[in-house]
């Protein structure tokens, strides 16, 4: 038996032209090699698009690929993920099946406080799947989940989730793996991450979702099990090079980011440029970004991208009580509690603490929102349960 395992395609997703193509193009390559690979069958464990609803050209040209597909008679089963769910159950991956491109396998029933997973037969094989939904709401859920057994079949369980060992200390809900109903093969997205042991796996992105993933991951990624043998495909595309600079004058910062620039061999490559640095001189608009992204596309860039998020304006020092952020901050919580009464208002300080929780250095953007959503949900749940 020979399948591929796909997830976190996130077609769409990208607002720059280039990077969007980019991403559609890396998917693209991965069904070729796939129809060579001459699979029994295609996974995709969530998140073929970046939203429920994706734009009218992204859908055309995934319609297109998917007819290929079946023009090979290669069956396809998927699940949602946390960014194509839909809580109405309304989503484009529904035209998808009805147009007979693809199996939802997601099938489940409620009883007795469990949640029974109905299996999607297929030759000797019972694929059994749970959708991922937004801010972790499916954890929950997963912890209940049962297989319908099907006896003498391989069994494959499709989670759009985070599960325990693939976070290591990151303190976000997660399900706990070695819970999970026992299956032949976990096929898992959600992560963006590099992640095979004992059968599950994380299939990673088809292609970096953000600056982070970039410069971390550098390309996507696909999986393909034949026979017991689970291989990484890597869909190496675009090399990144990356540019970081340090300042404290914005004044001067254009031209030295230049001459940094004219030192880098950015040909057809993407560029990320970091600029990081507490400013004495001058303000962040001084920086003539424009000017470097010009400079960029003369030397052959694909495209440009930037960060600011570590630069800021050094702050003045003053006496005056009402520039206290804490004091500024307290002020308008009374102000709100005064004219807005809620037995919940107890709950603000911990989501403000928790909401200004920083991203950790190994930490992937989409695990960091994961983990802040979770804190935050936490905290109102706790609540709720007192009150």
């Amino acid at each position: 038996m020979k399948f591929a395992h796909l997830g976190d395609c996130h077609l769409g997703g990208w607002r720059q032209p280039e990077l969007k193509e980019l991403n559609f193009r890396s998917f693209q390559i991965a069904l070729e090699r796939i129809a060579k690979e001459n699979v029994d069958f295609i996974l995709i464990a969530g998140d073929l698009f970046d939203t429920a609803y994706p734009p009218i050209e992204t859908l055309k040209e995934t319609f297109d690929e998917f007819r290929k597909i079946k023009e090979k008679n290669v069956p396809v089963f998927l699940i949602a993920g946390s960014h194509d769910y839909s809580v109405s159950g309304k989503t484009f991956l529904d035209v998808l099946e009805r147009s007979g491109f693809c199996k939802n396998v997601a099938k489940f029933e409620e009883r007795d406080g469990k949640i029974l997973l109905l299996p999607t037969i297929f030759e000797n094989v019972a694929i059994y799947g749970y959708p991922g939904k937004k801010s972790g709401l499916e954890v929950d859920d997963i912890e209940k989940i049962k297989l319908h057994d099907s006896p003498g079949l391989f069994k494959i369980l499709m989670l759009h989730t985070t599960i325990k060992d693939a976070i290591g200390n990151i303190p976000m809900k997660s399900v706990d793996e070695t819970k999970l109903p026992n299956v032949n093969y976990t096929a898992l997205a959600h992560l963006h991450i590099d992640y095979n042991k004992n059968g599950r796996v994380y299939s990673g992105p088809i292609f970096p979702n953000n600056l982070s993933e970039l410069e971390e991951l550098k390309y996507g990624s696909f999986y393909i099990y034949d026979n017991g043998q689970i291989k990484k495909n890597e869909i190496k595309l675009v090399d990144v090079a990356s540019l970081r600079y340090e300042t404290n004058n914005a004044l001067d910062a254009t031209e030295k980011i230049l001459q940094k620039m004219n030192d880098l061999d950015i040909k057809d490559k993407i560029l990320i440029l970091r600029v990081s640095g507490v400013l004495e001189k001058g303000k962040l608009s001084d920086i003539d970004f424009q000017k470097i992204e010009a400079l960029s596309k003369s030397k052959g860039a694909i495209v440009f991208l930037k960060s600011t998020s570590k630069l800021h304006v050094a702050e003045s020092e003053t006496e005056s009580e009402i520039f206290d952020s804490e004091n500024l901050e307290s002020e308008i919580q009374k102000q709100f509690e005064e004219k807005n009464p809620n037995k919940f208002n107890d709950l603000i300080p911990s989501l403000i603490k928790s909401l200004q929780t920083e991203k950790l250095e190994d930490e992937t953007q989409s695990t960091f929102e994961d983990r802040i959503l979770s804190e935050s949900r936490n905290i109102i749940e706790n609540a709720v349960q007192k009150n």
